[in-house]
C-alpha cells in the first residue's frame, strides 16, 4: 500500500464509470481487480442546542471493507497547534501540563460495521443522523448512511491502483464521481507545496478521466500540517522513531537489507492508509454539502 491521491469529477455523467474503465483499459492497459464500494454518513450532536451554549459537534463515518472510520469535529476543543501557544501565553511548560481529553479533530476506527450505531442506541447518546430517522429506531442505522460510492478497482502495471466510482445519494441521485490513485512503491510522500498537492498523483488522476471539454475535475489535497493535526503530532512520530533506536539515517552507497528504511507512524501503509483515504473522501464530499 502506498500514497494516495483523490480527485472529484463533479459533473461526471451516469456512464462515468464505464467511460473511465474504457480509458484505463485502452490507454493504460489496466486490469480489473475488484469492486470499490463505500458508504458514508453524518451525524450531529443534539447537545448543541442554542439555549445550552454548547457548540454543535459533527461526526462523519466512512464504511470501508470491514472497518468504519469515524471523524468527529468538536469546535469547542483546541487543536494540537493551539496547545503550545496557550501554554506559552500562560507561562507553563507543555511537559508539565496534561493533554486535553480530546482535540478538535478526532479520527478513529470502529469494527465491525454497524457497531457504532448499536453503541449509540444502547447508550442513548445524543447523536442524530443529519437526514434520517431518530437514533434508536429500526431505520436509524440505514438512515445514517446517506451516501454510497459504487465503482471498480483497476491496476496499472505493478505500481498503481485506481479506484473510481459514482457518488450516489440515498435517494438514488448520482453526484459525479470519486477517483482515487494509489502509488504503491512509496510509503510516504512529503510535498513542498503549501496545499500538499503532488504533481505525480495529479498527473495520473487527470490521465484516467476521458478528455472532454466540459469535464470539471477538482484535486483533493491535504497539507502535512493538517495530517499532523488529525493523525497525531510530529512529536508523537519522533518519539516512536527514537524509541526504536533507528532515528539516525546514514547515507551510504552500500545498501544491505538491514539498511532499508523502516516503517514510520506517518507512512501510508495498512490501516493508516485507509484512514487517510477516508479523511480525504469526507473532506471532498463535506465541502460540497453532500454529507
Amino acid at each position: 500500500m502506498g500514497v494516495t491521491g483523490l480527485a472529484r469529477w463533479i459533473n461526471a455523467p451516469t456512464t462515468g464509470v464505464e467511460l473511465v474503465r474504457q480509458n484505463i483499459t485502452r490507454n493504460h492497459q489496466g486490469v480489473m481487480r475488484g469492486k470499490w464500494q463505500l458508504s458514508l454518513g453524518s451525524w450531529r450532536s443534539s447537545l448543541g442546542a442554542p439555549n445550552m451554549q454548547i457548540p454543535e459537534r459533527a461526526m462523519y463515518t466512512v464504511t470501508m471493507n470491514d472497518n468504519v472510520f469515524v471523524q468527529i469535529e468538536d469546535p469547542g476543543a483546541p487543536t494540537r497547534a493551539e496547545i503550545p501557544q496557550l501554554l506559552e501565553a500562560q507561562g507553563q511548560s507543555p511537559r508539565s501540563f496534561p493533554p486535553p481529553p480530546h482535540y478538535r479533530n478526532t479520527l478513529m476506527t470502529v469494527s465491525p460495521p454497524g457497531a457504532l450505531e448499536q453503541l449509540i442506541a444502547q447508550l442513548r447518546a445524543r447523536w442524530l443522523p443529519v437526514r434520517g430517522a431518530p437514533t434508536g429506531s429500526q431505520k436509524s442505522q440505514n438512515a445514517a448512511q446517506q451516501v454510497t460510492v459504487d465503482g471498480l478497482i483497476y491496476s496499472i502495471g505493478n505500481d498503481w491502483l485506481i479506484r473510481f466510482g459514482h457518488v450516489i445519494l440515498a435517494g438514488g441521485a448520482v453526484k459525479g464521481m470519486l477517483i482515487e490513485a494509489e502509488y504503491l512503491p512509496l510509503p510516504a510522500l512529503h510535498e513542498q507545496t503549501i496545499d500538499g498537492s503532488s504533481e505525480l498523483l495529479i498527473a495520473l488522476l487527470t490521465s484516467v478521466i476521458p478528455i472532454t471539454a466540459s469535464a470539471k475535475m477538482v484535486a483533493v489535497t491535504v497539507a502535512d500540517t493538517i495530517w499532523e493535526e488529525v493523525l497525531g503530532g510530529i512529536d508523537d512520530e519522533d518519539a516512536d522513531s527514537e524509541s526504536d533506536g533507528h532515528s539516525t539515517v546514514i547515507d551510504d552507497i552500500f545498501v544491505s537489507p538491514d539498511d532499508l528504511p523502516r516503517a514510520q507512524p506517518g507512512d501510508w501503509t495498512g490501516l493508516n492508509r485507509d484512514r487517510r483515504s477516508a479523511y480525504l473522501i469526507v473532506g471532498a464530499l463535506k465541502q460540497e454539502g453532500l454529507i
